[in-house]
């Protein structure tokens, strides 16, 4: 979850006092503050139409003067990573770090039939970037951004500010043709480091906050999208509602936040706020909103 395109807002994660490794750092809550409401119009009206059915991914179709271009599959993503760093901790963010990372992204999205491909990894130092306040983050993508609009720019930070673990920006109408790139310039994600595999958050460095924000790049929501048991949720019709987000991997008895609807709350998708180690995958109506996400907003951007 930036002109067109929304900079999303920050939540807070309190720091649990709880038991952890001497060298780890625990959050007690994984938020990211991307949600509907921080959405472009035009983001909410593509999402509504096509849980309606009303959407047709076909070439020449047009929602709100966009052209919707066919579908076509495998979808290929053009990535690039960014280290940040203080100068304090310069070093500490290594490569293999960031190797098995794009690992760590690849497989997850393997079954969604996306795959990553890395055109960059750059590291830099500077402590105010590292960070991201707002006029900071804005000077860092200015700087090191690559690409185009359908470029996946992820920028790891070693001190990412509000002590949250990442926040992404959902895809938005930029115009037609090839807008510039100071028209989607806040677009991406900015990750806290250490939730890269071999970080030092304790039970979030398997990688896995990078995939989650990425969901939310390619266009999907969060499983308790609405806090609620009834309406739209997150627009997908085959995640089942959730009213709670989850903590931790809850297992006995199964987390059901909605006992009046049928399912149980999807703790192992990657777009609730479950632990690394809990997830698992993306459901098959999420795989294909992914694909219309991509087809209606970034390819040929």
């Amino acid at each position: 979850m930036h002109l067109s395109s929304i900079l999303v807002g920050f939540a807070g994660l309190l720091v649990s006092a709880s038991a952890k490794p001497s060298n780890n750092t625990v959050y007690k809550h994984f938020d990211c503050g991307v949600d509907i409401s921080r959405a472009s119009e035009h983001f909410n009206k593509t999402v509504r139409l096509m849980h309606q059915g009303v959407f047709k991914a076909h070439s020449g179709t047009q929602i709100a003067g966009l052209t919707v271009r066919a579908a076509k599959q495998p979808i290929v993503v053009d990535v690039a990573f960014h280290i940040v760093s203080t100068t304090a901790k310069a070093g500490t963010i290594t490569q293999k770090m960031a190797d098995d990372q794009l690992a760590a992204l690849n497989k997850a999205y393997a079954p969604s039939n996306i795959s990553f491909n890395r055109i960059a990894t750059t590291f830099t130092t500077n402590d105010a970037w590292a960070v991201g306040q707002s006029a900071d983050a804005t000077a860092m993508k200015n700087s090191l951004r690559s690409g185009t609009y359908r470029t996946l720019n992820i920028y790891f930070m070693t001190d990412l500010a509000g002590s949250i673990l990442g926040t992404c920006s959902l895809p938005s109408d930029i115009g037609p043709g090839t807008p510039a790139p100071s028209t989607y310039i806040t677009d991406g994600c900015m990750i806290q480091a250490n939730t890269m595999p071999g970080g030092n958050i304790y039970g979030f460095n398997q990688g896995m906050t990078t995939v989650h924000e990425t969901g939310h790049w390619m266009g999907l929501l969060h499983t308790f999208e609405g806090y609620s048991c009834t309406g739209t949720g997150d627009y997908v019709s085959d995640t089942p509602m959730q009213s709670t987000s989850t903590d931790g991997c809850p297992s006995k008895p199964p987390k059901d936040s909605c006992p009046g609807v049928a399912g149980v709350d999807p703790i192992h998708n990657y777009m609730d706020y479950s632990d690394d180690s809990c997830y698992t995958g993306f459901t098959g109506g999420q795989t294909k909103r992914m694909a219309n996400m991509w087809n209606t907003y970034r390819l040929g951007r």
